[in-house]
């Protein structure tokens, strides 16, 4: 169950494992940012959802062809601004009323107008150290090794290449079904990946 659900956690954030064996998945290239558009449609509709698109820039609709949805980066940050809004209001209270109390011309112990700064700043600083820990979290980073990067083509993708990577644990994957599947729509040096850690860990 908990190995299950590690792994269904992993799939969600792209990271992708090897089958029974070594494979990692397929890899496949397309001319230009419009057939690697085309493609992630027909895999979506061939019935593959554990793949992914690498390009050197982001292409415009590659979340919906990809069938991604709305990302959920917005309520968790949300939620990390509550958080620091409840924190400035709690601490300027608790130090200003319970900790260290002052009688400054008969003014309240605690009130919003003198503590409205410390609540903005602590508001956006949550906000944005939430930001950034849900986008690490959720892509799955840091990420120092990937099979991918034994790919020799790949290596073209942050620079003039479009790449497709369909991954070995998807439910309708088939080595050579899923190689033929790639060129019928259009892509080439379509490349089988192999993850060479599990290999290494496996023979040891």
């Amino acid at each position: 169950m908990l190995k299950q659900l590690t792994r269904q956690i992993k799939l969600s954030m792209g990271i992708f494992e090897s089958n029974g064996d070594t494979t990692y998945g397929v890899l496949a290239e397309f001319s230009n940012p419009g057939t690697l558009l085309d493609a992630a449609r027909e895999t979506r509709k061939a019935g593959y959802r554990y793949f992914d698109t690498h390009s050197p820039f982001p292409v415009h609709g590659m979340d919906k062809a990809m069938g991604l949805g709305q990302s959920i980066i917005g309520p968790i940050v949300f939620g990390g601004a509550l958080a620091g809004l409840a924190l400035a209001v709690w601490m300027q209270w608790w130090m200003g009323a319970i900790d260290y109390p002052l009688n400054i011309s008969g003014k309240p112990f605690f009130s919003t107008e003198p503590s409205t700064p410390i609540m903005f700043e602590l508001t956006i600083l949550f906000s944005a150290l939430t930001a950034v820990a849900a986008m690490l979290a959720l892509n799955g980073l840091p990420r120092p090794y990937n099979p991918l990067f034994y790919s020799e083509n790949f290596r073209r993708a942050t620079d003039d290449g479009f790449f497709l990577h369909i991954g070995a644990n998807d439910g309708q994957f088939e080595l050579e079904r899923t190689q033929e599947f790639l060129e019928s729509i259009g892509g080439y040096n379509v490349e089988v990946i192999e993850d060479r850690e599990t290999a290494t860990a496996t023979s040891e």
